[in-house]
């Protein structure tokens, strides 16, 4: 099958879907490791009335492939279910799932606080270090990456890593994942021309690649962090073009893809974090979603006690899908999508983890871009406005002054949909 009929599928399926009622309740998620068999699908967790994307036989190569961010495209909020699928079936060699089905790279494992006389046990049996992985003092982590050279199972490796080295916090290599979708118009909306007399403001992004083409970042400075060669992602883009809106601010930009369709990585996605500590940057928007993961929730609960704040999208898995992560670690400001009517999207994760909602569509038809992915950036924005620097206690406070200006919709008080309500831009 032809790359283009293969996007044909994947629009028709999310189309389709949009006609369809009285779906089914989301699902809860896959506790057992799926096995991806020809003519066989995987159940999903997904918003009603949309479906698992269909087998496709005959895939194209990898290397013909274009990023996951362009193969999903569609009139809702792509679900995260939708997006394991589709990489579990492009990259079956380097992707697979862990018992609770999160996605995760297949045969690496995540270790902090290994002394060296483990480190050789657990060598022994038969792990290697990735020498490419350094450890990062910043955050106070000492962070290695193990590789399984024996092929075992995912959960089978991670119980003979922890036999060796019970005192040891070990992790899977989680894979955190976009939460929103972009049309085909990387630029969905008019130029920005930014604020009148806007003060520069320095403000951190962790995503995929940045075009600094694009009209919305013509006046910004971009520090970019994570690829060797730069590369463009449509939704690190649009993110950006959201949190910067035309003005001459400094964005730090960490990629966490390189052009390669399986990114997201939690050691990356740590690294990420520590560059931006040593950059000293006050505000990071983190539109990803993912697992809980003891790794990335020691480098946030790091980042918050440094005094940063991380404002990050809650996911596009509906309201009955558990939180996700890190939007849902405790100091990191959780953000919901609204549409242009001030309506919450029906596919917004909601729960305790949602502390503020902003518009989560951006332009319409085909060039339409939606997902709290989108409206993370608008509090990560608003949030910039109020700390020019890191400082302690700086979460607690900016939560405060961002409260005080958001505007009460739904329920009266704070309520799982909108949180403590709409922040504007």
């Amino acid at each position: 099958m032809t790359l283009q009929r293969l996007l044909s599928v994947l629009i028709s399926s999310l189309s389709i879907a949009l006609a369809v009622g009285g779906a089914a309740p989301a699902r809860a998620q896959l506790r057992g490791p799926p096995q991806v068999l020809p003519g066989m699908h995987i159940p999903g967790v997904g918003i009603p009335g949309v479906p698992d994307i269909p087998h496709v036989p005959d895939m194209p190569s990898t290397a013909s492939m274009r990023r996951v961010d362009d193969l999903l495209r569609g009139p809702l909020a792509v679900t995260r279910r939708t997006q394991i699928n589709t990489l579990l079936r492009l990259e079956p060699g380097r992707v697979t799932v862990d018992p609770q089905g999160e996605p995760v790279l297949r045969g690496e494992f995540l270790a902090l606080g290994l002394s060296g006389g483990q480190l050789d046990a657990v060598q022994a049996q038969g792990f290697a270090t990735d020498s490419q992985a350094s450890a990062d003092a910043t955050l106070g982590l000492d962070l290695v990456v193990l590789r399984d050279t024996r092929g075992r199972g995912e959960a089978q490796a991670l119980q003979a890593l922890q036999q060796v080295a019970p005192d040891v916090t070990f992790a899977y290599q989680h894979l955190y994942l976009p939460a929103g979708v972009g049309g085909d118009a990387v630029q969905a909306n008019p130029p920005a021309t930014g604020s009148a007399g806007a003060m520069p403001r320095r403000v951190g992004l962790i995503d995929g690649g940045v075009d600094p083409a694009d009209p919305a970042l013509a006046h910004a400075r971009i520090e970019q962090f994570g690829c060797k060669t730069a590369s463009v992602s449509r939704h690190g883009t649009a993110v950006a073009a959201r949190l910067v809106d035309g003005d001459p601010d400094t964005l730090y930009a960490a990629d966490l893809w390189c052009s390669d369709a399986v990114g997201g990585a939690t050691s990356n996605l740590v690294s990420a974090l520590a560059w931006m500590a040593r950059e000293g940057v006050p505000v990071i928007n983190i539109s990803l979603v993912g697992p809980d993961n003891p790794v990335l929730a020691r480098a946030v609960q790091a980042m918050i006690a440094r005094g940063h704040v991380l404002v990050a999208a809650v996911g596009n898995d509906g309201p009955a899908a558990p939180p996700l992560f890190p939007a849902a670690y405790p100091g990191v400001i959780g953000v919901s999508a609204v549409d242009t009517h001030d309506r919450v999207l029906p596919e917004s994760g909601s729960g305790i983890q949602v502390t503020f909602c902003a518009s989560g569509v951006v332009g319409h038809g085909r060039g339409a871009m939606r997902g709290t992915s989108f409206a993370a950036p608008i509090v990560a924005r608003k949030a910039a406005e109020l700390l020019d620097a890191p400082r302690e206690g700086a979460a607690a406070q900016i939560l405060q002054r961002l409260i005080n200006e958001a505007r009460d919709l739904g329920p009266p008080g704070r309520d799982p949909r909108y949180g403590y309500g709409l922040l504007s831009p």
